[in-house]
């Protein structure tokens, strides 16, 4: 039997898990007998409503990101004193997970980006590819809490270092721990619907343009949504995802409140309208600058409207880049909360683009498909041992 794939996946946010599935399903194109097992804390539901095929998927923490109360709020002293409790038993956590390795067959693990995906590796001599557009140690280091844990980005530096090779994304920074780097373009998802097949799928008013609201598994809950309801020049889309076990029969698909529409996620995917579907027809995504919403508006051509999200370095690279690629505005968080968007969306959507812009590559799963498959099939490097002596 050939050996499988095993992805360990950060269970911070949504995006680490969507652009880890989009390189799942570009390999089961190419592959479709491959076997991919996934280790992770992210939500089950999310693979299961996205991925193409058969998986072998299960739930373990992997990091501890950062402590967040909500897409726009996180705890500094939290984050590191959680990361520097799970890092400092990274050995202990890798020899664990031998066993399981050996059930799913493994020969190579990819991580994005937890640095136990390597320490796994080294431990259980498997060959190990990080991939992402940052690395934890560069996040954790611009905090300064991190100087009371100061064993936390040496353990995590360590175990990046054990990695055979990162596949970087662009936007990105912190890979000084990788030895062998190569740069990948984007990994985004593109949508496959047009506007038009979207809302007669989903029974979407259509007399205004649509701008949809993203702020990933955490939400924003603080935003006034019986302003947003009384937005006069936009239809404002918002996904829902169901407490896990609700029945899709009893869900309805949608739920309209003046210009605001609720979409169940369940139920749309059902209608065959995936995420991405929703990316590509609006106009505009009011959201948090995160690397996932943001490559897939560049693949979609949507614009951008992103507000501030707390002391997290990777925001400054995002909103810096950001500009070269797409159509883009901040908003602050007094006018997110208030629900006065229409002005700012007025004003992003007359930009225009920048002279000479070019539409960067979007195919970064199928070229890390690729890349991945290659490292499968390679052989294992024979053990060294002393040279024969000749006669």
């Amino acid at each position: 039997m050939a050996a499988a794939i095993v992805f360990y996946v950060s269970g911070h946010g949504f995006g680490h898990a969507s652009r880890t599935i989009e390189v799942i399903n570009a390999i089961l194109v190419k592959r479709p007998e491959t076997r991919i097992g996934v280790r992770t804390g992210a939500p089950r539901w999310l693979f299961d409503l996205t991925v193409k095929g058969k998986i072998a998927f299960s739930t373990l923490e992997t990091d501890t990101g950062v402590v967040q109360s909500d897409a726009l709020s996180l705890d500094e002293a939290d984050t590191i004193r959680r990361a520097s409790a799970f890092h400092s038993d990274l050995v202990t956590r890798a020899a664990s997970e031998t066993r399981i390795l050996r059930e799913l067959g493994a020969g190579l693990i990819v991580g994005d980006i937890p640095p136990l995906a390597f320490s796994v590796g080294a431990a259980a001599g498997i060959p190990s590819i990080g991939m992402g557009n940052f690395t934890w140690d560069w996040i954790y280091a611009d905090y300064p809490r991190v100087r009371l844990a100061p064993s936390l980005l040496p353990a995590i530096r360590t175990a990046y270092g054990k990695a055979s090779m990162a596949l970087r994304l662009p936007m990105s920074a912190g890979f000084e721990s990788f030895s062998n780097v190569k740069d990948i373009p984007f990994i985004a998802r593109h949508a496959t619907k047009t506007r038009e097949e979207v809302a007669k799928a989903l029974k979407l008013p259509t007399e205004k343009p649509w701008v949809l609201m993203s702020f990933g598994g955490y939400g924003a809950s603080s935003i006034d949504m019986d302003v947003v309801a009384k937005m006069k020049k936009y239809i404002v889309l918002n996904t829902i995802t169901q407490p896990s076990g609700r029945a899709r029969k009893d869900t309805p698909m949608i739920d309209r409140k003046g210009a605001l529409v609720s979409i169940s996620e369940e139920p749309m995917y059902d209608h065959g309208v995936r995420y991405e579907d929703l990316v590509g027809a609006a106009v505009a995504v009011v959201t948090k600058p995160g690397y996932g919403i943001i490559s897939e508006a560049i693949a979609n051509d949507t614009a951008v409207l992103y507000t501030s999200r707390g002391h997290f370095p990777e925001y400054e690279v995002l909103v810096e880049e950001m500009p070269k690629y797409l159509k883009s505005a901040f908003i602050s968080q007094e006018d997110l909360f208030s629900g006065k968007w229409d002005s700012p969306l007025d004003k992003l959507l007359a930009q225009t683009r920048p002279k000479g812009a070019k539409k960067p590559d979007t195919n970064g799963a199928e070229v890390a498909a690729d890349m991945l498959l290659q490292a499968l099939d390679k052989p294992p490097k024979k053990p060294r041992g002393r040279p024969k002596t000749k006669v």
